[in-house]
Formats: structure tokens, sequence, C-alpha cells
């Protein structure tokens, strides 16, 4: 309203100072239109109802030796203190230590509001392309890790029966 508002004013206004005035306003007011036509856009997505779920995280070592171990760890710390950082609680569930002190692989179970919302952009490859700490003569090297990123499910069984009247081979709506 407002931007159609200053665009009447330009052409319609008889006095000059009036119609400079909403010229000069007229941009600010477009370009506040179309912030809040890309942010409308994103309010009207449909929510994933995964969103507010507790998560599980599984992180492992990729191409690249003891280096991808390392850097394997070093994601879990990172995902970790963030996850702390942002009120939610984690939990190892396992690991599976390196030689060289990193992880081979590490389970962990991310829990509290919305924990799923915060992770599941972050599944996938990652990788790094750094000096190791082990490196003499100074090379770059590159390793990878994946990280997958689940949804904790919630029991379905529990009060299920099956056409015979007892729990046995009831499937799980």
């Amino acid at each position: 309203e407002e931007a159609e508002g200053l665009r009447q004013m330009a052409r319609s206004s008889g006095e000059q100072e009036l119609r400079q005035m909403a010229e000069s306003e007229l941009p600010g007011a477009e370009a506040r239109l179309a912030a809040l036509g890309e942010e409308l856009k994103i309010l009207l997505v449909p929510r994933d109802p995964n969103d507010s779920r507790d998560s599980i995280l599984e992180i492992r070592a990729g191409t690249g030796g003891e280096e991808a171990a390392l850097f394997a760890a070093d994601l879990l710390r990172m995902y970790t203190r963030y996850a702390e950082s942002r009120g939610l609680k984690v939990e190892l569930m396992s690991a599976a230590e390196a030689d060289a002190g990193g992880l081979r692989e590490a389970t962990i179970a991310v829990k509290g509001r919305g924990a799923f919302a915060v992770f599941k952009h972050e599944a996938g490859v990652h990788r790094v392309q750094r000096v190791p700490a082990t490196e003499s003569q100074g090379r770059i090297h590159t390793s990878t890790a994946t990280v997958a990123v689940l949804p904790e499910v919630e029991d379905v069984v529990a009060g299920c029966v099956s056409a015979f009247g007892d729990q046995g081979g009831c499937i799980a709506r």
C-alpha cells in the first residue's frame, strides 16, 4: 500500500517538491516490498514434520587414511560444541578410534527441541585440505568424512494387535 501510494503521488502530485519526495522514497518502499515477498515465500514452504525430533548423527572417516580419521574427530568435536552452544544435549552412542588418535566412526544422539532441524543440512561428504601435523615437507593432504543425519523415531509397536489377537507378527503403522 505504501509503494502504491508513493507511485500515485509521484504521478499525480501537482507540487514539484511532493513529487520529488515520493520519487525518492519509492525505491526504498519497492525494496521492502520485494524483501517481504521473499520472506512470505519462505514462510509458505511447508515445515518438515521431523524438524522437532531428536537427531542421530553418524560420522565416518572417508578417504585420506589417518588424516581422514583426525578430520572425523574434528567434526565430532565441532558438532558436539555447536549442539551444546544451542542448548542441545549430546550423548555418545558409539565410537571406533583410529591409531593416530582420530575416529574411524562415531555415532551421537542429539536431544532437544528442533535437533533434527539444526543438523539435517549437515548430511553428506565433507572435504578438508590442510597440511597435517605429521607432514614433514609441507604438502597439502585432502581428506573426507561422511556425515549421516537421521531423525530419531518413536516406538510405534506398543498397543498393536495382530489378526490372531496376539502381539506376534504385528505390523506397526
